[in-house]
């Protein structure tokens, strides 16, 4: 007969559940810990760094160079006539970030080429209105051109390099537009005659 000592509890004999339990615990637990440490290994867990500024710079010369912490991508190109050509607008991720090594970085950078949009009508509009309308499509309003009207402040013509330009004509991105604009005078001519 054995030793009351060397006698193995009944709960945790092979043929009981409580062995099983403990068994299948352990077993969860080691993998647990062997999944925890290849996902460190594998994401490189605390090897992050601080993501540069690359906006204002130009995006050719960060393809060429290309940072060795990171994998340039230009997405998408927009006018600008304020940025040079081909210079980084906007970047994801944002500069000061904190990534990983080896991230890719995308980059929004100025196109040479300024879109063609269509010219907005602008006739029996007033002066005010038609500037907002120019400003929201990107172009730019020249001195205007004032002409005798009773309809003070309404454009009557729209002009493009010296000439009328229709409605819906298309053109660049950022050129200018010259209004010719009504204005009664008679109040003006009649004033400068009393003076006299």
């Amino acid at each position: 007969m054995s030793k009351t000592g060397t006698k193995i509890p009944n709960f945790f004999k092979p043929h009981r559940l409580g062995f099983h339990l403990l068994l299948a615990f352990a077993i969860v637990l080691v993998i647990f810990i062997i999944c925890s440490i290849f996902l460190k290994i594998y994401t490189r867990h605390g090897d992050e760094i601080e993501m540069p500024n690359f906006i204002g710079q130009q995006s050719e010369t960060l393809i060429k160079e290309q940072p060795n912490d990171f994998i340039i991508v230009v997405t998408d190109q927009t006018y600008d006539c304020s940025q040079p050509a081909g210079s980084v607008i906007k970047q994801n991720p944002l500069p000061k970030e904190h990534v990983k090594k080896g991230r890719k970085v995308y980059l929004t950078v100025s196109s040479a080429v300024p879109p063609k949009i269509k010219m907005p009508p602008l006739i029996d509009v007033s002066m005010r209105q038609a500037e907002i309308m120019l400003s929201a499509l990107g172009l730019k309003m020249g001195s205007p051109i004032y002409k005798q009207s009773p309809f003070e402040n309404l454009v009557l013509e729209q002009l493009y390099k010296g000439r009328a330009i229709a409605a819906g004509t298309e053109i660049s991105m950022g050129e200018t537009v010259i209004l010719v604009v009504g204005k009664d005078m008679s109040y003006s001519s009649e004033y400068a005659t009393q003076k006299e």
